[in-house]
């Protein structure tokens, strides 16, 4: 099963959102379109109600927390009880761009995990420059999911496993001046990798440049294989296996509403 596990279709960032989707789905098996702030969770569950093999992961990014008012997290909190919400996420910290707001990230990452921990949903973990404090909240707080856009060491992607994080793996992977994230995907097990585009954003080679979607993730799962010297077949259904053995929630919405 190929699954999109990160991806931002939303109105936002395309011209056209329902064509992107249409086409995508006609390669990709499974998207999960991640939100940032409480309009796309809105936004992204809205579409995952038009579409059967659309699902959601709602939350707060760390771009958007000096916005977030109380009622925006008690909003995420009902948001969380719909029916093809799977995930909590794009949540987590980012140093990268400032730490003056560092306590505000804190915050907000630890009352999404809260919320996830109380919907029995995974996380899915934006990390930039934040290693530490990301892996030190979620080694307390006992959720699992994927740290997306994975960048960090090999030594950095075993800790996160144990902790039973699948390893997200992007567009990055397929760049040439790429060596440490092409090092991590050959040495960690393919069961605790998910394939992810981060659409309209890391465009894989060839098309590195131009506007990501869902349908460029063949070019992800064929650059995993070369790494790891396997079929492209068993990286797409490991991963697909992965994710779904992950979510637990998202492997039973998605047998529950396919049979309806």
């Amino acid at each position: 099963m190929l699954i999109d596990s990160h991806c931002h279709i939303l109105s936002n960032e395309y011209e056209d959102v329902d064509k992107v989707i249409k086409n995508s789905l006609k390669i990709v098996d499974k998207i999960i379109i991640n939100s940032y702030d409480l309009e796309s969770s809105k936004e992204a569950v809205k579409l995952a109600k038009k579409y059967d093999n659309v699902y959601v992961a709602i939350g707060i990014s760390p771009d958007n927390v000096d916005t977030v008012k109380e009622n925006d997290i008690n909003c995420i909190k009902l948001l969380s009880k719909e029916a093809k919400v799977v995930a909590i996420g794009e949540i987590g910290l980012d140093y990268y761009w400032t730490k003056e707001n560092k306590n505000i990230q804190i915050k907000i990452f630890k009352e999404m995990i809260k919320i996830a921990k109380m919907s029995n949903l995974p996380v899915i973990v934006h990390n930039r420059s934040a290693t530490d404090d990301v892996y030190r909240i979620l080694k307390d707080s006992y959720v699992t999911g994927i740290i997306h856009c994975f960048s960090g060491s090999l030594e950095i992607a075993r800790e996160f496993i144990k902790l039973g994080f699948l390893i997200g793996i992007g567009g990055v992977v397929t760049f040439k001046n790429s060596k440490n994230i092409k090092e991590v995907v050959k040495n960690i097990p393919l069961s605790s990798i998910s394939l992810e585009t981060d659409s309209p954003y890391l465009t894989p080679e060839p098309y590195r440049g131009t506007i990501n979607d869902p349908t460029k993730i063949v070019f992800i799962a064929k650059k995993i294989s070369e790494l790891k010297d396997i079929d492209v077949d068993a990286v797409i259904n490991q991963t697909g296996l992965a994710v779904c053995s992950k979510f637990l929630n998202f492997q039973t919405k998605c047998n529950i509403l396919e049979n309806k």
